[in-house]
């Protein structure tokens, strides 16, 4: 958590998370709703600071949408339907209002600002058409940032050094001049290994932990 503004003008660029940054979330919602699906124990398997390693396949886009259901469903009960799998999965997923997009637009007028999403295509899908029935654009971010990295259409995922460096070489940065906004500690904690600058988000909002002043 910041507790004072960050000065925007002391790096070249920023780098913004969605989930829980920009994009509201509660993983809380998922879990509860795969209980209620006949799963105690899914919080063993995923949550915002651990996840077995299908989702990390599933983020990466190893795996097909259908293989990950398929894997969802054979931890249920042989009731459970493929839409109910999915709207358990999707329900995480709430708002973004839309004085973070002023303010995201607000940024990007005055330094170059990236996204990078460790999402998956089931999770893609579903905001992107949030964005078309709240604001009208399924391109709603694209039209924002400069570039948006999506784990699962880039292959690389977040703590690792890897996905930061794709960022970094594609816009020839270097990390010391570069912020990045996060509200997973893993995530901030790989960035800072590569002397990345960090801010980690906790119980703030993006449009009241940074200025220009």
């Amino acid at each position: 958590m910041s507790k004072v503004p960050f000065n925007l003008s002391e790096v070249k660029a920023v780098i913004f998370d969605l989930g829980g940054v920009i994009l509201n979330l509660d993983y809380d919602l998922t879990i509860n709703a795969f209980k209620e699906l006949g799963q105690d124990s899914f919080e063993n398997l995923y949550t915002q600071a651990n996840q077995d390693a299908i989702f990390d396949k599933y983020e990466t886009g190893q795996i097909s949408s259908n293989e990950f259901i398929k894997y969802l469903l054979a931890l249920l009960p042989p009731n459970c339907k493929e839409n109910e799998v999915i709207s358990a999965w999707n329900v995480m997923l709430l708002d973004l209002p839309k004085m973070r997009i002023d303010f995201l637009k607000e940024v990007a007028l005055k330094l170059p600002t990236f996204l990078f999403s460790n999402t998956n295509e089931l999770h893609y899908q579903s905001f992107k058409k949030y964005f078309e029935k709240e604001y009208g654009t399924l391109n709603l971010l694209e039209d924002i940032f400069e570039q948006c990295y999506y784990s699962h259409l880039v292959g690389q995922r977040k703590p690792n050094a890897s996905a930061f460096n794709v960022v970094l070489k594609d816009h020839n940065l270097k990390a010391n001049e570069v912020l990045f906004i996060d509200d997973s500690i893993q995530h901030i904690e790989g960035a800072q290994k590569l002397g990345i600058k960090t801010i980690h988000l906790v119980d703030s909002d993006i449009c009241d932990i940074l200025t220009f002043s």
